[in-house]
């Protein structure tokens, strides 16, 4: 299953049948991203005009945030809901629920929407869903992916990846792509822009056969269409209030009215250059408003989020040092790019046209949906590798030695491939602490720098009080998130014999060198991508290192010829051993402390609430279930007791019915409208005892002459055989005459049976009880064919003709008989090199 959380839509794909699926909704085919709380149930969809208050939409953003956040505070002032403080300082929703009013977190709400987007994947898929991958994007930090990985883990979901926007609307473009550059050649460089409703990402990624390598990423995440329509809202509140005298500011239900409406005008206008009219019915106070914008209009009001366009585009382009002439297509997607003034801008920045061959609103779920197959191991899909890009660059901060002053080291810079490890190495005496925090603050879209910080416990000296050798790994995993995955302590034990050992062996070197030297002081790093490794070191203090040498090594640095070493060897008198080091990792214990993480206590009462509104969902459903199915009943009977049932049903008895059915939808919308499940079930059962009757001799009446026909006709066709039968006809003359007997016995008496019913029921009315049902006619007609039917059908038995003697068979088998002795003797085995009689003379042969 994949989602992509957007901010307008979620959409849901799956992967079924070799093919991606888009899941359709009972409602609208994309599932709105606004959830509302009805007094018993939750509901997902376009609910936010009728239930205002209660529905809460546009939240993707508020993963990860405290509730002091600017952006949070910005946004507050936007939203139909009320969002409040929570106890770890983060944001909450209040809503009506049950009569109630709860509190929920960001999470929680998140993992509500996915609860209902894994039963519509299961409705599809006709199997429970576990596995999933979500979109995010691609400017998200550690703390909002983090958020966003407990809202799947509330609701049972295991999040294979959190993939990148950009980078999942890539790997739908390249996956399909035959055409490609072979690995060894020049890629080719697609940039993709996409603008959704509020926030416009752009990246630009290298293809080749069977992989992508995202080159470089950049982003506005504060402007999208939602800023296109904010303008149009602002322009047409401000006529409104100056023709009309009515502010839609101060009523929530007419400000959501004119926007839904002013969205409409927006597409309207990418497809029309004439002046487009926006009428709203009954909008405040029962008064009707009106109001026209043509294209260019438009274009001039929006002026200013178009000349931000370039700006992130810009920044692509000097992150990467691609120049325009190097990108070989320029993809778009996202609603908002559908703006014709947005494609232009693009266009023409690039200098060329851009490419619509990507679903707009689809490509990203589509991505995501070959993602979830590629990792999984039950569909087979082409190879491809995806290769992502660290947003933000991260560096780490420890504290050395001497207490007055730090180490810093950038561990991964922008756009670093991604996954990625990285391992370190200290040499400590006791546990340490290390800082990992965003590089560049100004260009994170997040207030707080920091990532987390993580101590180093159970560090102790050697024995013979030397640092001690740390080995941290340093890792961004395929979420993007950054963590300090282990740590291990090296303890080196001198031995003075050589063992086969089964850790790691270290020879000590008299002269040691540095493998490589970096730019910056007393740093080695050791690095894993695809199996590689080197290594970063440092001892907590400043030391200088000379830069490497381009010099050809000296005579004494060389390494000597392996050939002549062993040549001389014997010359010489056999070396000391050297003392080997047995090498020992002991894992260390390592505690994280993150700027955003939902701790074990809170999220397993988040897990144990969102179970409980599950079962209160499926409650809720089967009570709605009953109810419709009693309105149903009455809407149904009601019809057709004027209709096909009348004739079945006394005047006496169809007043009394009618009342009941009247009685009982009168019930349903006062008095009955919130009542339990097993009330609604006693008043069908009740209406059922009246109509089951009156239905079932409907039934009666329009089976039974078919069956009774259908009876007829075997029994005169059991008849004809038995009159043919006494008649010696030769196609049963081969059957026994007690059997015959017991053909017509049987048809005698299905035969009387079957005179009574049709007199029996002949004095019976249609308003009556039939007296004899179909059941009963469809036994007789079973019986009469299991007697009957396995006698009239017995084959006729075989009859052997008898043989003819002919005269030459005879005479045959008296010439057989009389070479009888010529044959045995051609039979029989050559012995002793004697040849067969006939051959003796044409064949002369010396014989020893």
């Amino acid at each position: 299953m994949s989602c992509t959380k957007g901010s307008l839509v979620w959409l849901l794909e799956i992967f079924f049948h070799q093919k991606v699926c888009i899941c359709l909704n009972r409602l609208p085919r994309e599932v709105v991203e606004s959830l509302s709380w009805e007094v018993f149930k939750r509901c997902v969809g376009r609910a936010q005009i009728t239930h205002a208050h209660n529905t809460v939409s546009n939240f993707k953003r508020f993963h990860g945030r405290a509730f002091n956040d600017p952006f949070v505070q910005k946004e507050k002032e936007k939203l139909s809901y009320d969002l409040v403080p929570m106890k770890n300082g983060g944001v909450g929703v209040k809503v009506m629920y049950m009569d109630e009013e709860h509190i929920f977190s960001v999470e929680q709400i998140s993992a509500m929407l996915l609860t209902k987007l894994k039963e519509t994947a299961e409705s599809n898929l006709k199997k429970p869903v576990t596995d999933c991958v979500i979109s995010v994007p691609s400017f998200f930090t550690d703390a909002e992916r983090r958020s966003l990985l407990d809202a799947a883990q509330i609701v049972g979901l295991n999040c294979l990846r959190l993939m990148n926007d950009m980078t999942a609307v890539a790997l739908n473009y390249g996956i399909y792509k035959q055409d490609l550059p072979a690995p060894e050649e020049k890629p080719r460089i697609v940039v993709f822009v996409d603008m959704g409703h509020s926030a416009f990402q752009v990246s630009a990624c290298a293809f080749n056969k069977s992989k992508l390598k995202v080159l470089g990423t950049a982003f506005d995440p504060f402007l999208g269409g939602r800023n296109f329509d904010g303008k149009l809202v602002d322009y047409f509140c401000a006529e409104i209030k100056s023709k009309y005298k009515l502010d839609p500011k101060t009523k929530v239900r007419a400000l959501l009215r004119l926007y839904q409406e002013c969205e409409k005008l927006k597409k309207l206008m990418s497809s029309n250059s004439t002046d487009i009219p926006l009428n709203i019915e009954c909008f405040m106070n029962d008064i009707d408003v009106s109001g026209k914008m043509n294209r260019s209009q438009f274009e001039e009001l929006c002026a200013d989020l178009l000349q931000r366009i370039e700006v992130p585009l810009l920044s692509l382009m000097e992150q990467t040092q691609l120049k325009v002439e190097d990108v070989n297509a320029v993809e778009i997607v996202g609603g908002a790019t559908r703006i014709p003034a947005v494609k232009e801008r693009i266009a023409k920045f690039f200098g060329k046209d851009v490419s619509t061959t990507l679903n707009a609103d689809e490509a990203i779920a589509r991505g995501c949906a070959l993602q979830c197959a590629i990792l999984s191991p039950a569909f087979k899909v082409r190879e491809f590798s995806v290769t992502d890009a660290t947003p933000f660059p991260i560096s780490l901060l420890w504290n050395t030695e001497a207490e007055d002053t730090e180490g810093v080291h950038e561990v991964f810079s922008r756009n670093h491939a991604a996954p990625f490890s990285k391992v370190l190495t200290f040499y400590r005496k006791g546990p340490f602490e290390l800082e990992a925090f965003y590089s560049d603050p100004n260009g994170v879209p997040y207030p707080e720098s920091k990532i987390g910080r993580y101590v180093i416990q159970n560090v102790a000296a050697q024995k013979d009080g030397e640092k001690s050798k740390v080995k941290v790994k340093v890792r961004v995993n395929t979420h993007g998130i950054f963590s300090v995955s282990t740590a291990s302590m090296v303890e080196p034990v001198k031995s003075e014999e050589c063992e086969d050992v089964s850790v790691e062996t270290e020879v000590e070197a008299q002269d040691q060198r540095p493998i490589e030297n970096f730019s910056d002081k007393n740093i080695q790093q050791e690095n894993s991508e695809a199996g590689t490794q080197s290594q970063v070191q440092t001892d907590g203090q400043q030391t200088s290192q000379s830069p490497p040498s381009s010099e050809p090594p000296s005579e004494e640095n060389k390494i000597p010829d392996v050939k002549k070493t062993n040549e001389k060897k014997g010359d010489q008198p056999p070396e000391a051993k050297k003392p080997k080091i047995k090498v020992k990792n002991v894992e260390l214990p390592i505690e994280a402390n993150l700027v955003w993480q939902l701790g074990k206590d809170l999220l397993n009462m988040y897990i144990e609430t969102e179970g409980k509104m599950i079962m209160q969902d499926k409650l809720e459903k089967e009570r709605n279930d009953a109810k419709n199915a009693v309105e149903e009943y009455v809407y149904e009977f009601r019809d057709k007791l004027s209709g096909p049932y009348e004739k079945f049903v006394c005047e006496k008895d169809l007043q009394g019915f009618s009342a009941l059915l009247a009685e009982t939808e009168g019930w349903l919308y006062e008095e009955g409208e919130d009542e339990a499940k097993q009330v609604y079930v006693e008043k069908l059962e009740n209406l059922k005892k009246l109509g089951t009757p009156i239905e079932m001799r409907y039934q009666e009446a329009e089976e039974r002459p078919r069956l009774l026909q259908e009876l007829g006709h075997r029994l005169q066709y059991y008849a004809t055989i038995a009159g043919e039968f006494r008649n010696k006809d030769e196609k049963y003359i081969h059957i026994d005459e007690m059997e015959m007997m017991k053909v017509e016995k049987c048809v005698s008496e299905v035969v009387e049976w079957m005179n009574n019913a049709v007199s029996a029921q002949a004095k019976k009315s249609l308003d009556q009880d039939p007296a004899v049902h179909s059941s009963e006619i469809k036994a007789k007609l079973q019986e009469l064919n299991n007697v009957c039917e396995p006698i009239v059908t017995q084959p006729k038995p075989k009859v052997d003709s008898p043989k003819e003697e002919n005269p030459l068979t005879e005479q045959s088998d008296y010439k057989t008989e009389d070479m009888g002795e010529d044959d045995k003797n051609s039979e029989m085995p050559q012995q002793n090199g004697e040849c067969h009689p006939s051959d003796q003379n044409t064949i002369n042969m010396d014989l020893d």
